[in-house]
């Protein structure tokens, strides 16, 4: 009979690793995993986890070259892959009350060096009951295409997630990061930390279709437990951790409001900012040629590198008034031909808001900037920071959301409890999170204001009947760890 041991130690910390290791084991020495039966009995098991972030301070300015700050919260997501001679991945997402999602997706499809990600794209988009599958199955394909892995045969997976799903902690990279954890560790496929990072936004960019930045997936996998990451966003320059002070906490408080149906979207004002630096490099008079593709071009931009966070707020006030508030589509693609973005595309029907989504990149990174520099001008992880500055421009990067159209009645009214708490019961800052539109909000406090945070979530949840749920604690990336070996004995 197959039988599997954990490891003698398991990292410390982190003890949902060691229970879904214990979890894994069971299952498959019962034969109650898909990868029972399919193998002989001396194959290892491989088992990751990466937790989700809260977005302390940066958000959508990530894909403008900001700075940005982002905290790994304690939920997370756990992946077990088995290797099997079988030519195909059997993938099984467990959910809560013992639901589970499948899909089998064909080896072919992403093993195949050469085919085009739309063609991946295409599949797992043409079937909404396995759209959820491309996370995971994407990795293959990205590892295939950008570093000749080889994958002779597949591999049945299992997955676990407390990162709940819509509610801007970035389940997604969670996701994407314990899947390339274990994938590149059964396979030993040598990928340095950053480069892992980058490979998961690609999944999600180029297969799953979602024009994210990198943060999420940076934080996901080189995250460190009670610190800040820190990451230049150009492309992805890992700056180190930022301890928080041991004066001060972070938690977030979820609005229960998982997509807002008015106002602007994500991707609308990721395309309003790209539309807003092209009309800036022309105002400039920086040379633009062709890009890639129809719809793109490429700037050669030796002032600000080609990111907007790069202008900073003198030099955006002097070109501020040639921005237009807004821009059809069809006219702007007939003046200024496309935009520098690879992952979004101008949509000539559409009217499109330009100067305040090409203005926040530009202002929060002067605020995060600031942010940081408050706390590493400390001499100490016991020295305090100036907390109600901090605050402060927690309080503007959320006006900012607001002002591009990423709001929501939900955040709005935790922003407004928190500032009612004030710093008289330890309440800093706070500021919606994420793509915004709903989702969760960032809340700045001592250390010793938990109370006062579940009492805001209480509070919050007793006026709009949603959960209030508290993200509270932290742990360990997904780089930090590594991946788990179960080995038959």
């Amino acid at each position: 009979m197959r039988r599997l041991r954990p490891p003698a130690t398991l990292p410390h910390g982190v003890p949902d690793l060691e229970r879904f290791a214990a979890d894994v084991a069971a299952r498959l020495n019962a034969g109650a995993w898909p990868g029972s039966a399919a193998t002989s009995g001396g194959d290892s098991v491989f088992v990751a986890r990466a937790p989700g972030r809260l977005d302390v301070m940066g958000g959508i300015a990530d894909y403008s070259g900001a700075l940005v700050l982002q905290w790994p919260i304690r939920e997370a997501t756990r992946v077990a892959l088995l290797r099997w001679p079988e030519r195909r991945l059997s993938i099984t997402s467990l959910g809560p009350g013992g639901v589970e999602r499948h899909c089998d997706v064909p080896l072919d499809l992403i093993a195949d060096a050469h085919r085009p990600y739309d063609d991946v794209r295409a599949w797992f988009g043409g079937d909404p009951s396995r759209r959820w599958a491309a996370y995971v199955a994407g990795v293959f394909h990205v590892l295939s295409r950008e570093h000749g892995a080889h994958f002779l045969n597949g591999a049945a997976i299992l997955i676990e997630s407390d990162v709940p799903e819509g509610k801007g902690v970035s389940s997604s990279a969670a996701i994407e990061a314990a899947t390339m954890e274990a994938v590149i560790e059964a396979w030993r496929v040598p990928i340095e930390p950053r480069i892992r990072a980058v490979r998961c936004q690609q999944v999600e960019n180029l297969i799953v279709g979602a024009p994210c930045g990198v943060m999420d997936q940076m934080a996901s996998i080189c995250g460190e437990a009670g610190s800040l990451m820190a990451l230049l966003c150009q492309p992805a320059e890992f700056q180190g951790s930022v301890r928080l002070p041991d004066g001060l906490g972070v938690w977030g408080i979820d609005s229960g409001i998982r997509h807002a149906v008015s106002g602007a979207d994500y991707g609308a004002v990721r395309i309003g900012a790209f539309m807003g630096y092209r009309i800036l490099a022309a105002l400039a008079d920086l040379r633009v040629t062709p890009g890639q593709r129809r719809g793109h071009v490429q700037v050669d931009d030796p002032r600000w590198g080609g990111y907007l966070a790069n202008l900073g707020g003198d030099a955006f006030r002097r070109f501020e008034q040639g921005l237009p508030e807004a821009l059809d589509g069809e006219a702007f693609l007939a003046r200024y031909d496309g935009t520098t973005d690879l992952v979004t595309n101008v949509d000539p029907a559409r009217c499109y808001a330009i100067r305040t989504p090409t203005a926040h990149p530009i202002y929060e990174h002067e605020r995060v900037t600031e942010w940081a520099n408050l706390l590493t001008a400390s001499p100490s992880v016991s020295a305090a920071p100036d907390a109600a500055r901090l605050g402060a421009l927690m309080y503007e990067s959320h006006a900012s959301y607001s002002a591009c159209g990423l709001g929501s009645d939900g955040t709005d009214r935790l922003v407004s409890l928190a500032r009612a708490a004030g710093s008289a019961r330890g309440i800093y800052g706070a500021k919606i999170t994420g793509g915004g539109s709903g989702g969760t909000v960032a809340i700045l406090a001592d250390a010793s204001a938990g109370d006062t945070v579940r009492a805001i979530a209480r509070e919050y949840a007793g006026e709009t009947d949603r959960d209030g749920y508290v993200f509270e604690g932290t742990s360990p990336g997904a780089a930090r760890i590594g991946a788990i070996r179960l080995d038959p004995g």
